[in-house]
């Protein structure tokens, strides 16, 4: 059945670029009322501005979504502010390689911090308010990734996997309550993630579009919705060959993690 999003409270995290930008402006197009959570303070403003100057709502909440307190206190925020939340997309991530030797811990940690444990602590904050209304909509936004493991990516696509593997359970687990569950795994989008990938990305969308799919399957209500269809079951298929095959196609990747490594660290200030 269809959801109708216009008047609804919605929460979307990592909405400071890309794809997070793209959804919280759509969902406010759409008549939502939007919180915006992500840890840049300047872009989160300007989007809000822009929502709010072509007639919407938009609340920014600067948190990092690794920080439970922050998110549960984001959460509060967008609640008190613009009324119950109807629909939480916790959409933040990030995509760092996992070097080979030495293994890049912080990265890993971090990855998983933040892809694994953001997700967790974004939809827990907005559990409880949703099974006592007997209504509400939790969305994670993984990655087609999270379906096959890719040499110099392990931590990012194990993350993702995690996170595919957690919403299945959460989806069962809420039959019945009236709160809904959709995972998301999108391919290839135009972000300021996949802007140093120097391999080729077959089907790269921009992230106007994949915003734009995501929202119909938000509101179609679907289970799991993976996209583009042709790379979806490439990497299905990609689950049979042999492993010197997907090396291959990689190419010397270890050897551009590195460079992405090396010019994130010398060229990226930490961000607060």
């Amino acid at each position: 059945m269809a959801q109708f999003l216009s008047g609804r409270v919605a929460l979307v995290t990592g909405a400071s670029s890309g794809i997070g930008w793209e959804l919280g402006r759509q969902l406010a197009l759409d008549g939502c009322k939007v919180g915006l959570v992500a840890r840049r303070e300047a872009p989160l403003h300007e989007l809000a501005a822009r929502i709010v100057a072509a007639g919407g709502t938009a609340v920014p909440v600067v948190a990092d979504v690794g920080a439970r307190e922050q998110v549960g206190a984001a959460f509060a925020a967008v609640r008190d502010r613009l009324g119950p939340v109807d629909l939480v997309v916790a959409n933040a991530g990030v995509g760092r390689p996992t070097l080979r030797d030495p293994v890049n811990m912080g990265d890993v940690e971090d990855t998983f911090r933040i892809n694994l444990m953001g997700v967790v602590y974004t939809l827990s904050a907005a559990l409880p308010e949703m099974l006592a209304r007997k209504s509400g909509h939790l969305v994670a936004v993984s990655s087609l990734a999270g379906y096959r493991g890719l040499p110099a990516e392990s931590a990012y696509c194990a993350s993702k996997a995690a996170v595919n593997v957690y919403m299945d359970g959460l989806r069962i687990h809420l039959r019945g309550t009236g709160v809904r569950a959709t995972t998301i795994c999108p391919g290839f989008v135009t972000t300021p993630m996949t802007a140093s990938n120097k391999f080729h990305m077959p089907q790269l969308m921009t992230a106007e579009y994949a915003a734009r799919k995501m929202i119909r399957a938000i509101k179609a209500g679907k289970k799991v919705y993976n996209f583009p269809w042709r790379l979806h079951l490439m990497v299905k298929l990609s689950r049979w060959l042999p492993d010197g095959v997907i090396n291959w196609v990689m190419g010397d990747y270890e050897s551009e993690a590195k460079e992405a490594v090396a010019g994130r660290q010398k060229q990226e200030p930490p961000v607060p």
